[in-house]
């Protein structure tokens, strides 16, 4: 199936940023070379996930079990450009399923674990999937059950499960039954292209119901070379991936260049700070991803890692969330691990901070590289394959000066094309060939700042206090590092005065009293910041809601706040 104009695929050919290799390319490539030696490796916990006991393969087991997996699936019906719908926790399970989903040319469409049938029945029908693959059971919800139900409703999708079960196929004994040999001869007849549609993932609706986003075999090709490129890994890296595949964060951020270097990936689910650490130990984590709320907790508690060796660790990415420089040196100067600063999204991979290009760890925390756009210049392969660019959202011009805040806007060979199905969203989101993020940045000064990005906020997350704007991602980072608080995020609740104030929202250390509105506002005063910014509502909550990209979810926060006054 393709969805990206042909033009467009054209065009990025010619410019060198898609090469024609589809990820099945990557695939083979990476198990030729790597043969005997282990290519992946199953959560430490996994009995307690699914029953399974935990599995080591190497390239040719897995090879082998991703050519069985095709014929399984070949032998129950499936075709070409079928979509499946896969719910499945981060086991070496869903890695065969991706990997046969490329093989063959079929369009997966993965979920997070955590959907139930309210998310999942949109998802359904939108995506119109022939097979649902999932699991007997997870955490004591039954969802091989909730996949029939859904079944129920949709005429012709059929239930794949990883186990025995009364509701559907069970597809791990199917995988054992099946016959490889049938593979070639399917795929000579039923051919791959690099621009047809491997994923259709789903944003993660904190500002509406779940959008799909087709993304090309091209798209995630490019996306392995640009993350392998900015954070220098090399052959052998073992990355450590904590997050299910789901979205741009594991897929692009983890899984293709793993595939691109070959080496070993280390698969964990849930994310668990004690078993994450025994991973990087146990494995010699060279590389991994990790929240800016994780990365903070172990430098203010170092006693959490007690004896752990994380010496092999090298670099790790992090994002979803605005760094600070203090969180970039701590690691640094304690540990010798430099952290990338990466943001993106499902829609299009966007900016990194790296070391290679921002060795300066302060800018490296507060400035992404204006990659790719006009008049400005970086060595970095990565401003090669993209475009940016500032958009005033009253106006509609172009911002080129400092200090004036816009809508970020990119395009190229990482960017999607469309969101599935859906003609008015993408209307909405595009103009021409550049998406409208809805991301705020500014150009971040005068002089060696010019060449970098700012990032101000969401643009519906933005707090207008008596007609003035406020970005509540820049409110955050200043609340980093306050004794007895263990995070804090700020949200804009209605004032009848005003139209919005700040409030904050505190989760505290066990036994610590919650800061006062006075203590937080003399620590932003000593910062120097406006006092229209400064919050006016504090509020203790258990926990901060987030979504399965660790992202603080706004609205939810806001409803959090409202109701604990």
């Amino acid at each position: 199936m393709f969805l990206t104009p042909a033009e467009r695929t054209a065009d990025h050919v010619s410019r060198g940023w898609w090469d024609g290799a589809c990820v099945d390319t990557l695939f083979q490539r990476a198990a030729m070379a790597g043969g005997a030696a282990e290519a992946i490796v199953d959560p430490l916990n996994r009995e307690a996930l699914d029953g399974r006991a935990p599995e080591r393969l190497t390239w040719l087991a897995l090879q082998d079990r991703v050519e069985r997996t095709c014929a399984a699936l070949i032998a129950r019906g499936l075709a070409k450009d079928d979509r499946i719908c896969v719910q499945l926790p981060n086991t070496i399970d869903a890695v065969t399923i991706f990997l046969a989903a490329a093989r063959l040319g079929l369009i997966l469409s993965p979920v997070v674990m955590q959907y139930r049938a309210h998310e999942l029945s949109h998802i359904v029908e939108q995506a119109e999937p022939r097979a649902f693959i999932t699991i007997p059971g997870f955490h004591g919800h039954d969802h091989a059950a909730m996949a029939a139900a859904l079944a129920e409703a949709l005429p012709g999708m059929e239930v794949l499960v990883f186990g025995p079960t009364a509701h559907g196929v069970d597809l791990r004994a199917a995988i054992d039954a099946a016959d490889p040999a049938t593979v070639a001869p399917w795929l000579a007849g039923n051919p791959v292209d690099a621009g047809e549609v491997l994923t259709i993932c789903w944003t993660s609706g904190t500002e509406a119901r779940p959008k799909g986003v087709p993304r090309d075999h091209n798209h995630w090709v490019l996306n392995a070379h640009v993350l392998v490129w900015a954070c220098e890994m090399v052959p052998g890296d073992v990355l450590l991936n904590p997050f299910p595949l789901v979205n741009i964060a594991s897929i692009g951020g983890l899984v293709m260049p793993w595939l691109e270097i070959g080496g070993k990936l280390v698969l964990h689910h849930p994310f668990d700070l004690g078993v994450f650490l025994k991973q990087i130990a146990a494995e010699r984590v060279t590389y991994t991803i990790a929240p800016p709320a994780v990365l903070t907790a172990l430098l203010k508690q170092p006693a959490i890692m007690g004896d752990t060796d994380i010496s092999s660790l090298r670099a790790i990415g992090s994002g979803s969330a605005p760094l600070t420089p203090w969180l970039i040196e701590g690691w640094a100067d304690g540990y010798g691990i430099e952290i990338c600063n990466i943001f993106g999204s499902n829609e299009g991979m966007s900016l990194i901070s790296s070391p290679a290009d921002v060795p300066d760890r302060a800018e490296r925390a507060h400035f992404f590289p204006r990659f790719g756009a006009a008049g400005i210049s970086w060595d970095s392969p990565v401003a090669r394959v993209i475009r940016t660019r500032l958009i005033d959202e009253a106006s509609g011009e172009e911002i080129t000066t400092p200090g004036r805040p816009g809508e970020m806007q990119i395009s190229g060979g990482t960017t999607f094309a469309q969101y599935w199905r859906s003609p008015a969203l993408t209307r909405a989101a595009f103009d021409g060939d550049w998406f409208r993020t809805g991301d705020l940045f500014e150009i971040a000064g005068d002089g060696p700042l010019e060449r970098f990005y700012r990032f101000v906020g969401r643009s519906k997350e933005i707090i207008v206090r008596g007609g003035v704007n406020i970005s509540p991602a820049e409110i955050d980072e200043l609340l980093v590092g306050i004794p007895g608080v263990r995070e804090a995020a700020s949200v804009g609740v209605p004032d009848a005065d005003l139209g919005e104030r700040v409030a904050v929202a505190v989760v505290v250390e066990d036994g610590a009293t919650p800061p006062s509105v006075r203590e937080l506002g003399e620590r932003l005063a000593a910062a120097g910041v406006a006092v229209f910014k400064r919050p006016e509502r504090v509020v203790a909550v258990p926990a901060l809601p987030r979504n399965a990209m660790n992202k603080v979810m706004r609205a939810d926060l806001r409803a959090l706040v409202l109701a604990a006054e």
